[in-house]
């Protein structure tokens, strides 16, 4: 935030595992620390977007938990699901969607997401409450699947994002 950053991911990457274990019970007080101190540190209020994981009812706590504490949007991993069918996944979206603006997220399978074809993203980009979709699948194809699924929808109000680091520049 120091160096001009508008917005600040919490609960993602590196933070995204031990938080969320019941034993530790770490999930809210580091998102709402990280919320208390950003809006502290900037002159304006910085976008605030939770990293949100887990089957449904997991999934559904932790949006609850950031709209709470004055998330913006959810960042929503659905590595949890990784035999869940296209129905399935929607259902799951959805639920989450009813509550926290999506940031939608597709990780590439080697480290720990799922292959989300195009079809995926057609239905995904239906909900009206995403607003922006973080694209790392290290494939171009499956990155133009999003694209493409955006496109076809005419959403000219979701936000994409790079997450494919071999292709920065021509992302």
């Amino acid at each position: 935030l120091a160096a001009n950053a508008g917005g600040l991911a919490v609960g993602v990457h590196t933070t995204q595992f031990a938080i969320r274990d019941p034993g530790i019970g770490l999930y809210r007080p580091v998102l709402q620390l990280a919320a208390e101190t950003s809006r502290e540190a900037a002159e304006e209020p910085p976008v605030l977007v939770a990293g949100i994981c887990g089957p449904t009812r997991q999934a559904v706590a932790e949006a609850e938990i950031a709209v709470g504490l004055g998330y913006d949007a959810g960042l929503l991993s659905l590595a949890a699901l990784a035999d869940a069918d296209g129905d399935e996944l929607a259902g799951h979206c959805r639920s989450v969607a009813a509550i926290i603006p999506l940031f939608g997220f597709y990780l590439q399978p080697a480290v720990g997401g799922r292959r989300l074809g195009l079809d995926f993203w057609r239905e995904f980009v239906r909900i009206d409450n995403v607003v922006a979709i973080k694209i790392a699948p290290f494939n171009r194809y499956q990155t133009l699947d999003v694209v493409r699924a955006i496109a076809e929808a005419g959403r000219e109000d979701v936000a994409l994002y790079t997450g494919n680091d071999d292709n920065i520049v021509m992302d």
